[in-house]
């Protein structure tokens, strides 16, 4: 099971994926948000969780300090999983005095990247694995046209994968590898 790692809701525990949803790992949540941590993106940021599933990586952010939220998600049982882990961390930031904004979208990712006029600091995408490359890149594409100036985006794909093209707008910060799980970090460039 899941679990919030640090921070106002650090040990909550969160709600079980539904069946044909790919979590992350405890543990590649836990090196990515070193990394995030390392390079000072994470307080005050306004975060997109694509993808979002049970709305882990986005509700780590604001348990970490991150100012708010949006989670994406077109998978209706998995949607309603991550509002319930938003109501359970939730419940724990308002606690710690904190009650940051939530938003949760029961819509397509490539449609909501495409439409919304929001800008934000910190992205995570965690597209199924079996995406093809061109497609988690033209995701990649249209999320940096969201991403503010100095901003991360996090892509978490298979470990097969062998790169990701980025827009000339994107620099690739790092690239981990966790097993059968790879996340790419990139940073955006000061326009």
């Amino acid at each position: 099971m899941s679990r919030i790692i640090a921070g106002d809701a650090g040990s909550i525990r969160l709600a079980a994926a539904p069946s044909g949803t790919r979590p992350t790992s405890d543990r590649v949540k836990e090196s990515l948000f070193a990394s995030l941590e390392a390079m000072d993106c994470l307080d005050g940021s306004a975060v997109l969780d694509l993808f979002c599933g049970t709305a882990a990586l986005g509700l780590e952010a604001l348990s970490r300090g991150a100012s708010s939220l949006v989670g994406v998600e077109k998978n209706r049982p998995a949607l309603q999983v991550a509002l319930k882990n938003a109501a359970a961390v939730g419940t724990a930031l308002s606690a710690a005095g904190r009650r940051p904004p939530m938003e949760f979208k029961l819509t397509d990712c490539f449609g909501y990247l495409a439409g919304t006029d929001k800008e934000f600091d910190l992205i995570f995408a965690d597209p199924p694995y079996n995406l093809e490359t061109s497609e988690v890149e033209r995701l990649v594409g249209l999320a940096s046209k969201v991403i503010r100036p100095e901003g991360v985006i996090a892509i978490e794909q298979s470990s097969k994968v062998g790169a990701l093209e980025a827009p000339d707008a994107l620099a690739l910060v790092a690239r981990r590898d966790y097993g059968d799980t790879s996340v790419f970090v990139f940073r955006a460039i000061a326009r």
